[in-house]
């Protein structure tokens, strides 16, 4: 299903033409009425007209998060405070936050990119769609209501939290379709187990599932225990919130949304542009934001780019699932890990909880070391020492064999590691303490 064919499936060539035109109108914008953008063009000797095509991106200076907050609240915004209708803010844990702007046609524009999102899932008018994002500043929950309300789908605008209320809702509703984060849909099917609901009553279908790196392993046990197609989607505040680019349902790579948000990959360490298959950190430049557009925004977030034509028929680049954030690595004896790697081989073991917590330390004058806690089964907890002990050498092979390096494994009780009604905390820092 497609919501807007045209702009989906647009011809590769089309498709150029058009961000170039669109490109040359937003630096010419940001260039007139940011002053950050002025000073930045200057300090390099470019003028906005020296940009052309989208063949002159990468002469463009980055923009990283540490603009937005210097900027705080509205001086990257490049349209007068009277044409803003809404406000926006990044949850950042220190200092100030990252503030957006929204003009009304902005608001429409963010709306038409999520129902290309949900249409891409098979959601429409005949849809009941339980929207378990958070509303307020943070951009999820306000995000996906819209785009719900775009393609005429009963909107359930429940927002995050109250797990209880949200499942007695997900039944008496019934509700299709779902919007939360992947680790919240993961406690939402364990207490939807524990209240002993038959999972064949429920109408779930699909589920929109982003916020947070979340692993293939974590998206066969979210489809497993609720019985519906788990979507990846992506967005962050800085470009425009969730819709910036999505999975259909052959779930091989997320469609962008190419005509508004142009990506890059870019070796993190050097900047350079890397080609297509390549792992590296995603920028985006917005090219229809009105309020607060940004130039080659880097996203740290590491993912690639995939260019092949998607057996569904859309022609845009696609991104892989992000892999992690450039600022979640771990360095554990001088080997790059992320989260969502251990989450993917504990996964893989079976007889485990989709709940755990990894924690680092550093011994005075070591190099950083990482315990993995993770949740037994019911079933297994109540077993033998023995098949515990074994459980517990299968996982620590199976991290072995994903990381090249060797973690220590803490097996806990069912129900120990606290639950996420948003975005989970994987990582417990302790080197800070």
């Amino acid at each position: 299903m497609y919501w807007d064919l045209s702009a989906e499936c647009l011809d590769r060539t089309a498709m150029r033409e058009l961000q170039s035109d669109r490109l040359r109108a937003t630096v010419a914008r940001c260039y007139a009425n940011t002053a950050h953008y002025r000073k930045a063009f200057d300090g390099v000797g470019l003028k906005s007209d020296d940009i052309r095509s989208i063949d002159d991106l990468p002469r463009i200076p980055f923009t990283v998060k540490e603009d937005l907050r210097d900027n705080y609240p509205f001086g990257l915004f490049a349209a007068p405070l009277e044409d803003v209708v809404r406000v926006h803010a990044s949850s950042g844990t220190t200092g100030k936050p990252i503030v957006v702007g929204y003009t009304r046609e902005d608001i429409g524009l963010w709306a038409e990119c999520i129902a290309r999102t949900l249409t891409a899932g098979g959601v429409g008018r005949n849809d009941v769609i339980q929207v378990a994002y958070g509303y307020g500043l943070f951009t999820g929950g306000l995000g996906l209501h819209y785009g719900a309300e775009q393609v005429g789908a009963v909107t359930v605008p429940v927002s995050g939290g109250n797990t209880k209320r949200q499942a007695m809702l997900l039944q008496d509703f019934g509700a299709t379709a779902i919007a939360c984060t992947p680790s919240f849909a993961a406690y939402l099917a364990e207490t939807l187990r524990d209240s002993g609901v038959d999972f064949s009553t429920l109408k779930l279908r699909v589920g929109f599932f982003g916020a947070e790196p979340w692993s293939e392993a974590m998206r066969r046990e979210i489809e497993a225990s609720l019985n519906i197609l788990a979507l990846d989607i992506y967005g962050l505040s800085e470009v425009i919130g969730p819709g910036v680019a999505y999975e259909c349902e052959h779930q091989c790579g997320l469609h962008v949304a190419e005509d508004h948000f142009i990506p890059e990959i870019i070796n993190p360490e050097t900047g350079e542009n890397l080609p297509p298959g390549e792992v590296g950190e995603l920028v985006f430049t917005t090219v229809t934001k009105q309020a607060a557009p940004v130039l080659r925004y880097r996203t740290r977030d590491l993912s690639r780019l995939f260019t092949e034509k998607c057996a569904c028929g859309r022609t845009a680049v696609r991104i892989e699932r992000i892999l992690g954030r450039t600022d979640d690595m771990l360095i554990i004896r001088g080997v790059n890990v992320f989260p969502s790697q251990i989450e993917a081989a504990l996964l893989d073991v079976g007889y485990l909880e989709p709940h755990y917590v990894l924690i680092v330390d550093r011994e005075a004058g070591r190099m950083d070391e990482v315990e993995v806690w993770v949740e037994i089964s019911e079933s297994v907890f109540n077993d033998e020492v023995r098949r515990i002990e074994d459980l517990e050498h299968r996982i620590r092979a199976s991290i072995s064999t994903t990381l090249g390096i060797s973690i220590r494994v803490k097996l806990v009780e069912p129900r120990t590691i606290p639950r996420s009604e948003g975005k989970a905390k994987r990582v417990m820092d302790r080197r800070e303490l």
